[in-house]
């Protein structure tokens, strides 16, 4: 009954892949959520969802950070999973390649920029340095057998030969995946596209062979979904992703955004139980204790919701005049909330479906009744109702005040802090 262009064989792209493997971030790019912190406990229930659900890939974490965080991710990587392969964050030094394999870990992932703004301002190294670090913590995690992932921080701007520079070297050290990430958002779908491509088949002439690619979006603009799709349209199989799309900043993109537009989109196997996104977006919302925004989509209370007369009239013919798949799909079902747009086509239908004869007059003042039941709020009550809540979510996040902070520093170096000039 309806056109799908999504299949029409001219808008498939020839370089998509069969299969994708979903690699979550959410212990690792989740917990950076400003002001977010897991329980060893929350951090099991969220790996342990995510491997039931069929995720292929889960960071645990970036061991050499603390002593805590190492001693979580040996504790995580004991836990029994059937699925996931498990991996777990590090920079490019060879005592975070040792946290890591002191955590009981067989996969890494170690980062590095190569860029001339992060290498002056971030790094504070020069490019010859930075290249020799990345050989030589690749090459000493590969020679203690562990499969390494090496992830070019910043590649969305960084010069395609300095990408093929970096790589060539990686790979040589012995880097078994390569990751683009898009570190602040800053690319468009197309440009996502030229990119990958331009990487791939650099690659393939400097190495002579295929090598495994991955992704990274993250979502400063709203196009970590976009670009994630338009990287898998080049080929790329391992999507970065993060459960309800938390993270540093405006986070990176969304698991259940990925998946639903792979699977029903594309038409592509993720390996993803989709029957689970919503519950583990639940999941994730608690244990961060930060909530989902009701309008988001797949996961969010109001994504299939409808008020509008004639969506809800039209809702109650087919289900899927107003829906693009149904919510039963991932364990969620369609609601219709009544008030102001309430209209005398919803009432008749629902006063049909439930065996109810009224004459017009009746059905009116039904619809009056209706619509005058939320008029009739008070809104400025509502108001201050909404500002008590959203004051109480930002002492939530607060953390801690200068003044905490710099009695800390009292306390353990005996000094006070010297008055600082206004900037």
């Amino acid at each position: 009954m309806i056109e799908n262009y999504n299949r029409f064989r001219k808008n498939l792209p020839p370089r998509l892949p069969k299969k994708i493997f979903i690699w979550d971030e959410t212990l690792r790019e989740g917990e950076l959520t400003p002001r977010v912190f897991l329980t060893y406990v929350e951090k099991v229930k969220l790996t342990k969802m995510l491997d039931d659900m069929g995720v292929a890939v889960i960071n645990l974490g970036f061991p050499g950070l603390s002593d805590e965080e190492k001693k979580t991710v040996r504790r995580l990587s004991n836990e029994s999973f059937q699925q996931a392969r498990l991996v777990a964050s590090a920079h490019t030094l060879r005592s975070d390649v040792d946290d890591c394999l002191g955590s009981g870990i067989h996969e890494i992932s170690i980062s590095s920029p190569i860029n001339k703004l992060n290498l002056q301002y971030v790094s504070r190294t020069t490019k010859e340095q930075a290249l020799k670090d990345i050989v030589d913590s690749v090459g000493y995690a590969k020679g203690h057998g562990l499969n390494v992932n090496f992830v070019l921080q910043d590649a969305s701007r960084t010069p395609i030969q300095e990408i093929l520079e970096v790589f060539e070297a990686a790979v040589n050290a012995g880097a078994d995946q390569l990751v683009i990430a898009d570190t602040v958002g800053f690319l468009r779908p197309l440009s996502t596209r030229y990119l990958i491509s331009n990487v791939r088949k650099g690659l393939s002439e400097l190495l002579k062979k295929d090598v495994s690619l991955s992704v990274k979006c993250h979502n400063d603009f709203g196009l970590a979904t976009a670009n994630t799709l338009a990287a898998v349209e080049e080929g790329i199989t391992y999507p970065q992703t993060c459960i309800a799309g938390y993270g540093e900043r405006a986070g990176i993109a969304p698991m259940e955004e990925v998946v639903l537009s792979l699977e029903l989109l594309y038409g592509l196997n993720t390996g993803i139980d989709v029957k689970k996104l919503y519950r583990i977006g639940q999941l994730a919302e608690k244990s961060f204790a930060w909530p989902l925004p009701f309008h988001k989509p797949i996961v969010g209370e109001d994504a299939f919701s409808h008020a509008s007369d004639s969506h809800i009239h039209a809702m109650l013919s087919h289900p899927l005049t107003y829906e693009p798949f149904l919510p039963e799909m991932i364990a969620r079902q369609t609601l219709f909330y009544l008030g102001v747009h309430t209209g005398e086509q919803i009432v008749e239908d629902r006063l049909r479906m439930a065996g109810i004869k009224a004459t017009p007059a009746q059905i009116n003042e039904i619809v009056k009744r209706v619509r005058s039941s939320q008029e009739n709020l008070d809104k400025g009550q509502m108001l201050m109702i909404f500002y008590q809540v959203k004051s109480l979510l930002r002492e939530m996040r607060k953390g801690l005040t200068e003044e905490d902070f710099w009695e800390i520093v009292k306390k353990v170096t005996k000094q006070k802090p010297k008055p600082q000039k206004p900037s």
